[in-house]
Order: structure tokens, then C-alpha cells, then sequence
């Protein structure tokens, strides 16, 4: 238990107290090699702007919100809504989260129903995998937990995107993601699911020193602009996916 909680400390880019510093935003949040590799349509989402009104749910856990009293301000789901508020001008946009600490892909889908009911999103952007690798959940029951929340979703009346796990150079060695993005990347295409995937695009960013995450020291003060390019480039995937042929 003690290695799983900090495991959890350590990714997500947070475990200090109080609100976060502000800092300086990067010059380019894109990076050469980062793109999704299959974009399918988001019928409902294209419906959704075509009606100037889009409601998106995030799903997720303890990395799709950040630490202190306003960290939930800055965090990316609220960057998001600011990025296709300004996209879609004459569009009213919201997004609401529901997020919930170390909780694995099968437990978010039987919570779906609820959160789906009471929010009634166009578009739900489902964030797992971290959890499920931390806690070695079996490979296949993750899989079938992925399809039955997304089962869920289009059953009532939304799309779905998927986010997988960060990257984390001090915890890659300690933590197996890769069956599990592999996994998840199969049952997106199975699927027809866009993914978002932020382990590479963070992988990227580490590897051109658009940020430094290995140095712990600096965690805090990169984490707000992390999250602002994470906000500004899904909402270009977004975007992208609902302006496909084929949505109706």
C-alpha cells in the first residue's frame, strides 16, 4: 500500500500544499512526432456545436486534477473548456469532471450510469490506465472494462475519447504501462475510439526539454502549464474528430 500511494504522489505532478505558482506558459505546446494515430468521427459532438451548446465529462482520476485550493481551476479540464470556448465562438461549453483517486477502469464504468445521467455530456473523455497498471489488474479485464464503459457512453447518447497514462521518467521503471496502452490503443481502434495519447506527447516533451519531469524539485511549477497544453491540444483533437466526414 505504501509503495501504490507513492507511486500515486509521484504522478500526478503534485504532493505539495497550497495553490500552485503561476508560471510561464511554453512557447509551443506541439512537438514534431505527436499526432493521433487514427482520428475517428464524433458524430454527436458535431450535433452538439451544430446546437451551440457542448457538455463534455471527464473521467478520471488523481492526474486529471491538481493539488491545492485551486488547482482545480487550472487543471486541464478547465483549460479545455477555455480552449474550445475561444474555438467556438458563439458555442456555450462545459465541462465537468468526475474524478475520483486511485479508482480502476471497471469501478469508473460502473459508476458511469450516475455521472452520465446527471451530466448528459455530448462527449465523455475517459482517463485510465495508470491505476489499473499500478495495481496489476489483470490485462484482459481491463480491456473488457474499457469496452463496457464504452458501451455505457454510447448508450447514452455521447462519444467517447481516451486518455491513457502519463509519462514519468522517475516512475517508468517502477510501473508496467505498456501492456495496458497497448491494450487500450487496440480497443480504441476496435472501437473506433479517438485517443488521446499523453504518454507519448509527455514522453515527447521530455525527451526536447519542453519539460523537465524527471527533476522533482520543479514538478510544481511546471504542472499548470502541463495541463494548459494538454487543454489547448485535446481540444484541437476534439475539434478535428467532430468535423470528420461521417458525422451525422
Amino acid at each position: 500500500m505504501r509503495r501504490i500511494q507513492l507511486l500515486v504522489a509521484l504522478i500526478v505532478l503534485a504532493g505539495a500544499e497550497g495553490a500552485l505558482p503561476a508560471v510561464a506558459k511554453p512557447v509551443q505546446c506541439r512537438v514534431p512526432g505527436f499526432e493521433a494515430e487514427r482520428i475517428f468521427p464524433l458524430p454527436r459532438v458535431a450535433r452538439a456545436i451544430e446546437a451551440k451548446r457542448l457538455s463534455i465529462l471527464v473521467i478520471g482520476n488523481g492526474s486529471s486534477l491538481l493539488p491545492g485550493p485551486t488547482g482545480k481551476d487550472v487543471s486541464y479540464p478547465v483549460r479545455l473548456q477555455a480552449a474550445l470556448s475561444k474555438l467556438l465562438p458563439g458555442v456555450v461549453v462545459t465541462v465537468a469532471t468526475d474524478v475520483v483517486p486511485r479508482r480502476i477502469a471497471i469501478d469508473a464504468a460502473k459508476a458511469m450510469p450516475k455521472a452520465l445521467a446527471a451530466t448528459k455530456p455530448a462527449l465523455v473523455v475517459w482517463q485510465t490506465g495508470t491505476v489499473d497498471a499500478m495495481q496489476s489488474t489483470d490485462p484482459d479485464q481491463f480491456s473488457r472494462a474499457l469496452e463496457k464503459g464504452i458501451n455505457i457512453i454510447r448508450a447514452a447518447g455521447a462519444d467517447v475519447i481516451f486518455i491513457n497514462a502519463q509519462y514519468s521518467p522517475r516512475t517508468e521503471s517502477m510501473i508496467a504501462l505498456g501492456i495496458y496502452a497497448e491494450n487500450m490503443r487496440w480497443i480504441a481502434m476496435q472501437h473506433e475510439v479517438p485517443l488521446f495519447d499523453r504518454f507519448r506527447l509527455m514522453q515527447l516533451w521530455s525527451d526536447v526539454g519542453t519539460f523537465d519531469l524527471y527533476s522533482a524539485t520543479k514538478k510544481l511549477d511546471m504542472a499548470e502549464g502541463v495541463h494548459d497544453c494538454i487543454g489547448q491540444l485535446l481540444a484541437d483533437l476534439v475539434l478535428e474528430a467532430a468535423r470528420m466526414p461521417g458525422n451525422k
